[in-house]
């Protein structure tokens, strides 16, 4: 992430996060990471059923994030070709960084999705 952003995100957010982690949350996180691997055996079953059902979709990515560069939010684009993808200029705190671009593009896809 760019430096500038660093100052963007609340200091004490992991500590808002570490106050949501019970035992069984922690194993859940423990497990996910562990098997990070295995788990991609269902990505083929996922993809497809993206294929098939054409969810509507909103993708709004942070290209600044190391651990799921842009590529990856374009990615989704093979499977859901009509999706709509939003590039802000952030990271992986996408929505502590960028929250005041981000809430009108969720808010516009809700209204025309919901409605």
């Amino acid at each position: 992430m760019r430096p500038d952003l660093v100052p963007r995100i609340p200091p004490d957010l992991w500590k808002l996060h570490w106050s949501l982690i019970n035992p069984r949350r922690r194993e859940i996180a423990i497990d996910l990471i562990a098997g990070l691997k295995a788990n991609r055996s269902w990505f083929g079953a996922h993809r497809r059923y993206l294929r098939e059902h054409h969810p509507p979709t909103l993708i709004v990515w942070g290209p600044q994030d190391f651990y799921m560069p842009e590529k990856s939010a374009r990615a989704y684009l093979r499977d859901l070709p009509g999706a709509e993808l939003h590039m802000l200029d952030g990271g992986h705190w996408l929505l502590e960084t960028n929250l005041d671009e981000a809430v009108p593009l969720i808010r516009d896809f809700l209204d025309r999705t919901l409605c």
